[in-house]
Protein backbone atom coordinates (compact mmCIF):
# COMPACT_ATOMS: atom_id res chain seq x y z
CA UNK A 1 0.00 0.00 0.00
CA UNK A 2 1.17 3.73 -0.95
CA UNK A 3 2.10 5.82 2.26
CA UNK A 4 1.61 9.37 1.93
CA UNK A 5 4.84 10.13 0.97
CA UNK A 6 5.31 7.60 -2.05
CA UNK A 7 1.56 9.57 -2.90
CA UNK A 8 3.34 12.95 -2.79
CA UNK A 9 6.02 11.77 -5.20
CA UNK A 10 3.94 10.31 -7.86
CA UNK A 11 1.61 13.24 -8.03
CA UNK A 12 4.95 15.67 -7.94
CA UNK A 13 5.90 12.91 -10.58
CA UNK A 14 8.73 11.16 -9.02
CA UNK A 15 10.94 11.80 -5.97
CA UNK A 16 12.91 13.82 -7.55
CA UNK A 17 10.52 15.97 -8.92
CA UNK A 18 9.59 16.37 -5.18
CA UNK A 19 12.80 17.17 -3.77
CA UNK A 20 13.39 19.85 -6.32
CA UNK A 21 9.84 20.98 -5.22
CA UNK A 22 10.42 21.53 -1.59
CA UNK A 23 14.32 22.13 -1.57
CA UNK A 24 15.94 19.14 -0.61
CA UNK A 25 18.52 16.40 -2.10
CA UNK A 26 16.16 13.07 -3.63
CA UNK A 27 18.14 11.45 -1.52
CA UNK A 28 16.25 13.05 1.59
CA UNK A 29 12.78 12.04 -0.15
CA UNK A 30 14.52 8.65 -0.64
CA UNK A 31 15.18 8.68 3.55
CA UNK A 32 11.73 9.72 3.63
CA UNK A 33 10.18 7.01 1.63
CA UNK A 34 12.53 4.05 3.48
CA UNK A 35 11.51 5.74 6.92
CA UNK A 36 7.55 5.75 5.55
CA UNK A 37 7.44 9.48 6.55
CA UNK A 38 8.32 13.07 5.86
CA UNK A 39 10.08 15.60 8.57
CA UNK A 40 7.70 17.26 10.18
CA UNK A 41 9.50 20.29 9.37
CA UNK A 42 8.92 19.44 5.33
CA UNK A 43 5.22 18.74 6.02
CA UNK A 44 4.12 22.30 5.24
CA UNK A 45 6.27 22.60 1.59
CA UNK A 46 4.57 19.24 0.44
CA UNK A 47 1.51 20.47 1.12
CA UNK A 48 2.08 23.84 -0.93
CA UNK A 49 3.98 22.51 -3.83
CA UNK A 50 1.37 20.11 -4.60
CA UNK A 51 -1.63 22.26 -3.88
CA UNK A 52 -3.96 19.86 -1.79
CA UNK A 53 -2.61 16.61 -3.44
CA UNK A 54 -1.21 15.23 -0.14
CA UNK A 55 -2.11 17.41 2.90
CA UNK A 56 0.04 17.65 6.33
CA UNK A 57 -2.61 15.24 8.14
CA UNK A 58 -1.88 12.09 5.94
CA UNK A 59 1.86 13.18 5.88
CA UNK A 60 1.87 13.31 9.66
CA UNK A 61 -1.11 12.33 11.46
CA UNK A 62 0.76 11.97 14.59
CA UNK A 63 2.02 15.39 15.07
CA UNK A 64 -1.22 16.89 12.97
CA UNK A 65 -3.80 15.03 13.92
CA UNK A 66 -6.57 13.73 11.92
CA UNK A 67 -8.07 15.66 8.67
CA UNK A 68 -10.59 17.86 9.78
CA UNK A 69 -11.85 17.79 6.69
CA UNK A 70 -12.54 14.10 6.47
CA UNK A 71 -15.61 13.36 8.31
CA UNK A 72 -15.42 11.11 11.17
CA UNK A 73 -18.55 8.18 12.25
CA UNK A 74 -20.52 10.39 15.08
CA UNK A 75 -21.36 8.08 17.85
CA UNK A 76 -24.90 7.87 19.26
Amino acid sequence: MENAIEKAARIAGNRTALARLVGVTPQAVQQWVRRGEAPAKRCLAIESALNCGVTRFELRPDLFGPDPATPTKETP
